[in-house]
């Protein structure tokens, strides 16, 4: 499916379609929750008028409000317009820097959590957050096919072992580039992070509950298998 599909955002969002969306505010420095943070919402092209103004309260989160979205049925059947509606989040709060989420995804009939870390004002420039622009969804977005792999891999390493039981890391490693790309950065995330970042963008949360299931646990099993087998087969 390619991006010259989509439609305005006029003929895409039916004000009889809604879905909600949370958002949650903490620093950079050790996820602390960020009080009275300001949060403003604009649909992603008109930032000319906002069309929310929230407060965050004691826990950093806001209320959930409900924004307008497409039909459900064009998340659920192959070849629909875009079934989410894109909004621009602006999150501001005494001593912290400014940060805008562009291209925050809402699905008709269920809720989105938003999690948004504002960097304090004593941080380095090197070290502040950058306004994030989110791409469009895999599923609805024509991007280039991922690089192949071989289904059986050989092996080059001895010492390996087969672990007694399954053991959940803590982090994984994300290699920001092609694989054979020695200068492209290595970032940890949390496995749970990762899983869970994966997951939003290769399923629609609209989906039953058995096809998000099942679709989560085939990710797990795929992430854990190169983890043992690939990552770290000497470990």
């Amino acid at each position: 499916m390619s991006v010259s599909i989509h439609t305005t955002h006029a003929a895409q969002i039916d004000a009889s379609n809604e879905g909600g969306l949370r958002i949650q505010v903490t620093s950079t420095l050790g996820l602390i929750p960020i009080p009275d943070a300001a949060v403003t919402i604009y649909y992603a092209d008109n930032m000319d008028s906002p069309i929310q103004t929230l407060t965050t309260d004691v826990s950093g989160q806001t209320p959930i409000i409900e924004l307008p979205a497409p039909p459900l049925e064009y998340s659920l059947e192959p070849g629909s317009p875009r079934p989410y509606s894109e909004y621009t989040i602006q999150v501001s709060a005494p001593g912290y820097e400014m940060v805008v989420i562009s291209g925050s995804e809402i699905l008709p009939d269920v809720t989105s959590i938003q999690p948004v870390e504002l960097p304090p004002l004593e941080v380095s420039e090197e070290e502040a957050e950058e306004d994030i622009n989110i791409g469009p969804h895999t599923l609805y977005y024509d991007y280039p096919p991922k690089i192949p792999e071989d289904e059986i891999k050989p092996i080059d390493e001895t010492g390996e072992i087969v672990l007694s039981r399954v053991v959940i890391p803590e982090f994984i490693i994300v290699h920001d580039g092609v694989p054979d790309d020695s200068t492209a950065p290595n970032y940890y995330v949390r496995y749970k992070d990762y899983i869970k970042n994966v997951a939003s963008s290769e399923i629609y949360a609209t989906w039953p509950e058995s096809a998000i299931y099942a679709n989560i646990l085939a990710i797990m099993s795929f992430t854990l298998n190169r983890v043992y087998t690939e990552w770290y087969p000497s470990q």
